[in-house]
């Protein structure tokens, strides 16, 4: 059994918890919203997150992120991707050299075009960081639907013991060295996703859903493997398995918001519907400067940015993106 702390308890905060609880591990939930941990303590529930899902009574739900972080052998950071800087920086005192954490928030930070491992190592010196991702809506392993994920780390010891800490039999947990390509295709088809609730919210179909979704992959791969990423990264897991997870379903926020941009809502307008971060959001513009700062063409997020923060109609770009110049699907393959 290990002493963990989840630092976060959002849906996906509070699934992890859950499934961690039931492995045997001894729980502390964090949550900076008093009320949120009032209504957990009291309710064991948090209805507008992840309603149906009850938090047992060995789990302790904490505001003190001193008791959540201080003493413990694992720590999960899961609160959304803009709030990892501020909150790796308030645990910066509170825990040992060496500390294991393993983030499972997606996301690139905007200002710095860091990645959210690199946040964590640059606020809390000495850590041992790991990241986890994959097709994993919270709904479906808070309910212990099986579900298949990866851990990247750049030490394998390190990635195999957050291995065998989550592993279970509806929980299949895969090690991996590519941290960052892991990363990158968990923020990035964040915004494919955008781009393909969008497309449903205009009312398009099947075909468009997996042209966005084929072309998407493509995207974050070439500017993946341009930053050092592998290719079988993106053909995994955290690349396309995620991408379609995402696209794909309703328990999507990212897709969600789509629909509603899609049907003429501002992005603003698009998250306060959803009630969550809707992380594609915040990591689309940050892929426009890794686009420019690597010198790689992503056309479907670019066309994205332009319906998000330029008023360009959605109609319009879906127009513009089927009208770019002719190209070869594959370049890497020869004609005889």
């Amino acid at each position: 059994m290990a002493s963990i702390g989840v630092i976060g308890a959002g849906s996906w905060g509070t699934a992890l918890a859950l499934l961690l609880c039931h492995n045997g591990h001894a729980v502390t939930l964090w949550s900076i919203m008093e009320e949120e941990v009032a209504l957990l303590r009291t309710e064991r529930e948090n209805p507008s997150k992840l309603p149906g899902v009850k938090l047992p009574e060995s789990i302790a739900v904490t505001s003190d992120l001193q008791e959540a972080a201080a003493g413990k052998e694992l720590l999960v950071l899961a609160v959304p991707s803009p709030y990892i800087r501020s909150t790796a920086h308030s645990m910066r005192e509170l825990v040992k050299e060496g500390q294991k954490i393993v983030n499972v928030a997606k996301g690139i930070e905007e200002r710095t075009l860091m990645t959210l491992s690199e946040i964590i190592e640059e606020e809390i010196p000495g850590a041992d960081v790991a990241v986890m991702s994959g097709p994993s809506h919270a709904e479906e392993v808070g309910k212990g639907i099986p579900t298949t994920i990866v851990v990247g780390a750049g030490k394998r010891k390190t990635a195999e013991y957050v291995q065998s800490i989550f592993m279970n039999e509806v929980f299949r947990v895969y090690t991996s060295p590519d941290v960052l390509g892991i990363e990158l295709g968990a923020a990035l088809k964040n915004v494919v996703a955008l781009a393909a609730g969008i497309a449903d919210g205009l009312g398009y179909g099947d075909n468009t859903k997996a042209a966005l979704i084929t072309r998407g992959i493509a995207e974050i791969a070439r500017l993946g493997t341009a930053m050092g990423g592998k290719m079988e990264t993106f053909g995994g897991l955290s690349g396309i398995g995620d991408l379609i997870v995402t696209c794909a379903s309703m328990h999507s926020r990212n897709r969600r918001a789509g629909i509603l941009i899609g049907k003429g809502y501002s992005y603003e307008d698009a998250m306060k519907e959803v009630k969550m971060v809707v992380e594609g959001v915040y990591s689309a513009k940050a892929a426009m400067g890794l686009s420019e700062k690597y010198g790689v063409q992503l056309p479907i997020i670019e066309q994205v940015n332009e319906v998000l923060f330029h008023g360009k109609r959605a109609d319009e770009a879906v127009k513009d993106l089927m009208l770019r110049d002719k190209k070869i699907e594959n370049s890497d393959i020869p004609w005889d």
